[in-house]
């Protein structure tokens, strides 16, 4: 029989000064997304971490990445049903960063690069399992551990990975970090494309024979307003329009610009219609051509029947708890993007906090240990059919 709630939390709180320990190590390994030969140390550290709590770890190298950890209980058998616990330890954050922005407690604050997004996040996965092995529990469905190092650059290397392990499990708790310093969960995100169009023009002189040339800049200028047309803010549609380039010098007609598009949208359906919207542009000046490159790389997390099940049952344990917990929609995308389309998702169950990619990153200590149990009662729940089927 699984342990109150508050049994559970006062076992974490024992535990504070542990977790806050393997939160500062994990921090003082700075690993930034754009820096292979970095993540490969913080890999190697959280191999034993895992290994002590009786799991077999499975380093997966990577082409332009540090590689990708997947962990599994050493008993496990292989065909029993299981759940996953995703995660990344990448930052976005060069090395060096310590010097100008250390790791520090103050109080109930913990400030630090990665902190919050997400080695705290990967802390909670370590000490659920360890409260779930203090009370000599066995979960219905076994948990197993990914973590990746290219997450915050696309995850274009691990994505096939998530894919495989997502199809098997019944379900997935994405531990990256909270959504705003309220601490909602991410019931949904927005999907997220990335666009190049290209208008490929013809030179000429500007000066002595303008009418010979097809200004690609001309062109690029109305393909910029079509494309901020396609802005609907109530529908969560962003279309942005983030950098150009073009032109050769000032007295030629331009032959080659580029602009790269940035979208966001709340929906599978509305993404594929904004793809075929940009894709579909045709050109308004005599003489141009245009390319598009591109496509939604991450779909929306989507409010589904069967996310909605999860987040229903982590509401209900939050009382246990004491706690008043709340869904809300992020901006920004996650690997939880990518299970959504797959099996039951459900994303920000990582550190309360704020300041993610930002200066004043930080976690509140008290209610990531709050999340922790939170984390350690759904591990523990029974699996739900509904989650699995529904869509």
């Amino acid at each position: 029989m699984r342990p109150a709630g508050k049994e559970i939390l006062a076992y974490l709180q024992d535990c504070e000064a542990e977790m806050l320990a393997a939160i500062e190590a994990m921090a003082g390994i700075e690993s930034p997304s754009s820096d292979a030969a970095s993540q490969i140390p913080l890999r190697e550290f959280l191999v034993p971490m895992f290994a002590e709590l009786g799991f077999v770890c499975v380093a997966l190298t990577g082409r332009n990445s540090g590689g990708h950890l997947y962990a599994r209980p050493r008993e496990r058998q292989r065909h029993d049903p299981c759940q996953l616990m995703l995660g990344h330890y990448d930052t976005v954050w060069p090395r060096g960063t310590l010097r100008s922005m250390p790791f520090q407690r103050q109080q109930d604050v913990v400030h630090g690069p990665g902190v919050y997004d997400m080695k705290g996040g990967i802390a909670q996965m370590l000490f659920a399992l360890r409260a779930i092995r203090e009370f000599g529990l066995r979960p219905a469905l076994t948990p197993v551990v990914f973590l990746n190092s290219d997450e915050e650059i696309g995850s274009r290397e691990s994505t096939r990975h998530i894919r495989r392990i997502a199809r098997v499990c019944e379900r997935v708790f994405v531990l990256e970090p909270s959504l705003g310093p309220d601490g909602y969960l991410k019931t949904a995100r927005k999907g997220i494309g990335r666009f190049t169009v290209t208008v490929h023009g013809r030179a000429a002189h500007a000066g002595l024979d303008p009418d010979a040339g097809a200004s690609a800049i001309l062109e690029l200028s109305h393909v910029i307003q079509s494309l901020f047309a396609l802005n609907d803010p109530e529908r969560g549609i962003t279309v942005n329009v983030g950098t150009i380039d073009g032109g050769l010098r000032p007295n030629v007609i331009a032959p080659k610009s580029t602009a790269v598009v940035d979208v966001r949208v709340r929906t599978h359906q509305d993404g594929e219609r904004i793809s075929a919207a940009i894709h579909g542009l045709q050109p308004a000046t005599p003489g141009v051509q245009l390319e598009t490159e591109g496509a939604i790389g991450r779909p929306a997390l989507e409010p589904t029947p069967r996310n909605q099940v999860l987040w229903r049952l982590a509401k209900n344990y939050a009382t246990e708890l004491d706690l008043d917990l709340q869904q809300g929609i992020a901006g920004g995308g996650s690997d939880g993007n990518t299970t959504s389309q797959l099996t039951a998702t459900l994303d920000g169950l990582g550190p309360v906090g704020d300041g993610a990619h930002a200066a004043h990153e930080h976690l509140y200590i008290a209610r990531t240990l709050e999340r922790t149990a939170l984390l350690t009662m759904l591990l523990l729940a029974p699996p739900h059919d509904a989650a699995r089927t529904a869509s």
